[in-house]
Formats: structure tokens, sequence, C-alpha cells
């Protein structure tokens, strides 16, 4: 085979510093559309991006020479920033130290849309905590 070919599908969630509600409906259009500006900008392709006040959930898909650590350092850092520069929230908006991100197959891609679009709806129901813990589970890892 003389080319190279990937396709790197992975979900992200991370949350905010001490998983405070600072993601608000007022903002939150302006912090999506800016994570898939960035997104883009590293050469990935977002699918979707959305949340709840205290957390973040993605679906992109991610070149080859790039690691999930860099983007994702990258996408929190420049938010935070973002967010920040533009007095989005009153107080210093931070980002909690590391994240989840989860391989996802083509053929998965459509769920995890989907439920990533839901994520308001599934958090009426349902703690940040708890859902974290199933995707551990889900993805062979414990909390560590």
């Amino acid at each position: 085979m003389t080319n190279s070919h990937a396709k790197i599908w992975i979900h992200a969630v991370w949350t905010t510093k001490n998983r405070k509600p600072l993601i608000h409906p007022r903002m939150e259009r302006r912090l999506y559309e800016f994570i898939g500006v960035e997104l883009k900008r590293m050469g990935c392709t977002l699918s979707i991006v959305n949340g709840v006040p205290d957390h973040v959930h993605c679906l992109f898909c991610m070149p080859p020479d790039l690691s999930v650590n860099e983007i994702i350092k990258h996408i929190k850092g420049s938010s935070s920033h973002f967010i920040n520069h533009n007095d989005l929230i009153p107080d210093k908006f931070f980002w909690q130290n590391g994240y989840g991100a989860f391989t996802v197959s083509q053929s998965g891609v459509d769920a995890v849309n989907k439920y990533i679009y839901f994520q308001k709806k599934h958090h009426e129901k349902r703690s940040y905590g708890a859902e974290f813990e199933e995707l551990l589970a889900l993805h062979g890892l414990e909390e560590g």
C-alpha cells in the first residue's frame, strides 16, 4: 500500500473546575462554536459538541499526526482563554484537570452523536459521576 489512511473518531468529555455549573445557556453556543473552530484549525473534523453547565462532550475525527492529549489540552486552554478574555462569565473560568477520551468506530458515530445531542435531557435523570463511571466501564477503564 502506497498511501496511509486513518479515520480516528474520539468521544471526549471534560468538566469545569470542581464541576461548578459555569457553562450558562447564554454563552454555550459561543463556546461550542469556538471549540469547533479550534478543532478545525488543528485539522480535526467536529461532528458534534454539547453539554450541560458542568461538562462538555464532543465527537471529532482527528488527524493521525496529533495526539489526543495535544488536541484536548489545546481545546481546553484556548477555550478557557476565550471565555475569560470575552468575559462570558463574571468569575474566572477554569476547566478541571484531566479528561475522558474514548475511541468510536465508524459504525458507532451515529449513536454517539445522538447521545451527545441529548445531553441536557439525559442529565435530567442522571449525574455526571454516574455517566462518567458508565463510560469508563463501557471502555474497560476505571477511575484512578
